[in-house]
C-alpha cells in the first residue's frame, strides 16, 4: 500500500513551535458522513466551491455514493485518519486526456495551517506516475479567494493568467486565475 502521508517538517533553523500535523489522503467511506457534513455545511467552505452548501445529511450520503466514491481520484484529506476536508483531480478525456484539474475544500477550522498545501503537494508527488498521459494538473481559482491562491502557490503551481467572466458560480459570472503544474515542473518538498 502506498503512504500518502507527509510530515509538516520546517527546515529552517528556528522552526515554528507548532509543526504541521500529519496528513494523509485516502479514498471516502460511507461511514465519513458525519464528517463531510462539518465542512459541506459550512458557507464559508462552499462559498468558492462548484457545489451549493449541503442541508442535510441524506444529501451528503447520496453525493458520497453517486459522486464521490465512483469518481477516478477524490480524495479525504485526514489528521489521524478523521476527514477534515477533500482533494480531487478530474482527469481530461479524449484529447483533454494530458491533463486534470485539481479541486479542494478544507473545513474552515483548519484554514491558515499548511495543510491544504500538504494536500495538494502529496497528489502532485504522485498523480504523474499514476495516470501515464497526464502532464499537465491546472486549477481555477475565484480571483476572490486569495487563501486558495496562496496554497498552489506554496505548493509549486504557476499562475498563467486571469480568465475574465469565465465561469458562472452561484448565478453570477465569475473572473477566474488559471494555475498549472506540470509533470517536468520540479515536484514539491
Amino acid at each position: 500500500m502506498e503512504d500518502n502521508s507527509l510530515q509538516g517538517k520546517d527546515e529552517r533553523p528556528n522552526p515554528p513551535k507548532n509543526p504541521l500535523p500529519e496528513i494523509s489522503l485516502r479514498p471516502f467511506e460511507l461511514s465519513d458522513a458525519d464528517d463531510f457534513m462539518v465542512w459541506a455545511t459550512d458557507d464559508r467552505v462552499t462559498r468558492f466551491g462548484s457545489w451549493d452548501t449541503y442541508n442535510s445529511r441524506e444529501e451528503a450520503v447520496t453525493y458520497l455514493k453517486e459522486y464521490v466514491m465512483p469518481h477516478p481520484w477524490y480524495k479525504a484529506i485526514c489528521l489521524k485518519n478523521r476527514p477534515i476536508g477533500a482533494i480531487c483531480v478530474q482527469p481530461g478525456t479524449g484529447c483533454d486526456r494530458c491533463r486534470g484539474e485539481i479541486g479542494y475544500a478544507l473545513a474552515s477550522k483548519y484554514w491558515g495551517q499548511g495543510i491544504a498545501t500538504v494536500a495538494v503537494r502529496i497528489v502532485i508527488s504522485s498523480i504523474f506516475s499514476e495516470w501515464a498521459d497526464l502532464e499537465r494538473v491546472e486549477a481555477l481559482v475565484d480571483v476572490e479567494n486569495p487563501g486558495s491562491h496562496r496554497v498552489l502557490e506554496k505548493a509549486g503551481f504557476i499562475k498563467e493568467g486571469v480568465l475574465r467572466k469565465y465561469y458562472i458560480q452561484k448565478g453570477k459570472t465569475r473572473d477566474m486565475v488559471m494555475y498549472s503544474f506540470l509533470s517536468t515542473d520540479p515536484k514539491p518538498v
